[in-house]
């Protein structure tokens, strides 16, 4: 994925081409070994070695089957950053005439040192944003014009304490990025990469209170309750008190460096918190006490792919009726009941969003940018599309030569006003017929967007890479 996960392969370029047969021979004055003979495969059945891994496909049972989808209901708070604290929207009224209404830069964008990765939060007619800098803008919903700033970066001299020990740099200019806000009691609750959980007023501002943490937390936090919840990047999860900051208890996970550069929330349903962890773990906390009550691991390792080892579940869980559905980034996708733990069915979907279930189904976006939709009692495909059809193409090389392909990355879906929405790194909001998977519209969003759009009071909203804050009605 383009900016989430980058590898490099580093070969020998002298070795590469001595060894391929086609490159020599297109090679000039002799540089391709003469006319010495060359080796030829043998005929023969060829057996493609991706084979040996799964594949969704659909079910035979569903063909032509038609599925029920809920109608549009009013979205009047977008308080977490799944929309409420189990990340379960089934269909929000929003953007029926789908154009831009209006555009905020709201701060800076992401760099080499530095990436926007919060979602919005809206609430009592303010939408909440924070930049790759971990400041922190109230804008009107309405107009787009600034109501407040508050900043949770801290000075030079206290960033740089102990800033080594997570290789992120010396300087306070960049480095602590991730986090992000939620809304609650009437308080904007801010969990940062600079080390601190901090709550500030919704209509002022101002700063209520500050926690330290020891470790960076690249995920937004969850608020429930009398809690608010975070998971730093060494997988521990912290509960703190929505009115002092102190905190009530923590759970410490499986640690795991390689993780991708999104991060996930928790999801809070009655007494119980599930929490995701970049070594594939999914867990079940008690919410009151944080004492354990189920755990599965979300992670498969491919034959094909070094990149199934790195297990993170970067997407929210959600639970809706009961059930937990979660992706991890190794190929896992489960549905699991809440209570007991116990998983109904599994399917080979590697992903770094959130599932969103809605009516009969479940729609899920693969890393390979294909959408898929899931009955979401059995677990068989009724289809999937390939988002990236049409808009792959090939950058940079050299006369021709060693192009890098390019695939957008894709994050959402929602589903709106009878439209599946979806943003993409080619600086779109694309829509889905939900029933078939045809395109039905796009907005040209002015940046790349790596975070999935948010509703609110008959709008959506996207935070673009640039740092600027999108409203489409």
């Amino acid at each position: 994925m383009n900016r989430v996960l980058k590898v490099a392969l580093l070969c020998g370029l002298a070795a590469s081409v001595a060894s391929c047969g086609t490159i020599r021979k297109a090679l000039p004055f002799g540089l391709g070994g003469g006319d010495e003979p060359q080796a030829t495969a043998t005929e023969g059945q060829r057996v493609s070695v991706l084979e040996f891994d799964q594949q969704l496909a659909p079910a035979a049972a569903l063909s032509g089957r038609d599925f029920f989808l809920p109608g549009p209901q009013p979205a009047t708070a977008w308080t977490q950053p799944g929309g409420n604290a189990d990340n379960a929207v089934e269909h929000v009224a929003a953007a029926p005439e789908f154009a831009v209404a209006w555009r905020r830069d709201i701060g800076a964008g992401s760099s080499n040192t530095r990436q926007v990765m919060a979602p919005v939060v809206a609430d009592n007619g303010r939408v909440f944003v924070m930049d790759g800098e971990a400041t922190v803008t109230a804008v009107d919903s309405s107009s787009g014009s600034v109501a407040w700033k508050v900043s949770v970066k801290p000075d030079e001299q206290e960033f740089r304490r102990g800033l080594f020990d997570f290789g992120f740099g010396g300087s306070s200019t960049g480095g602590g990025f991730g986090g992000g806000v939620a809304v609650g009691v009437g308080k904007v609750f801010i969990a940062s990469g600079y080390r601190t959980v901090t709550a500030v007023d919704q209509s002022t501002g101002a700063v209520l209170w500050t926690t330290p943490v020891d470790v960076p937390i690249h995920g937004a936090p969850t608020v429930s309750g009398a809690r608010v919840y975070v998971i730093d990047v060494e997988n521990q999860m912290f509960a703190f008190d929505v009115n002092t900051g102190q905190q009530v208890w923590a759970y410490r996970g499986i640690p795991e460096p390689a993780r991708i550069m999104r991060a996930s929330s928790p999801a809070v349903t009655g007494d119980t918190v599930i929490a995701p962890f970049s070594s594939g773990e999914l867990v079940a906390l008690r919410a009151s006490t944080g004492q354990p009550v189920w755990q599965q691991e979300l992670s498969n390792t491919s034959r094909t792919s070094a990149l199934s080892e790195i297990r993170d579940i970067a997407g929210r869980p959600v639970v809706s009726r009961g059930v937990v559905y979660a992706v991890g980034h190794s190929g896992v996708m489960s549905a699991i009941d809440v209570r007991t733990g116990e998983p109904k069915w599994e399917l080979p979907v590697a992903g770094v969003n959130a599932p969103l279930p809605t009516g009969d189904v479940v729609y899920v976006v693969s890393k390979a940018g294909e959408l898929t939709v899931v009955n979401r009692e059995t677990g068989q495909v009724y289809w999937t599309r390939n988002l990236n059809e049409g808009r792959v193409r090939q950058e940079g090389g050299f006369f021709g030569f060693w192009d890098r392909t390019v695939r957008p990355t894709w994050s959402g879906p929602l589903l709106a006003s009878n439209r599946l929405v979806l943003t993409n790194s080619d600086g779109e909001l694309v829509a889905f017929d939900p029933k078939t998977g045809a395109q039905t519209a796009s907005v040209r969003l002015g940046g790349p967007a790596f975070i999935a759009p948010a509703a609110y009071n008959g709008a959506l909203y996207v935070l673009t890479d640039r740092g600027q804050l999108v409203s489409i009605r």
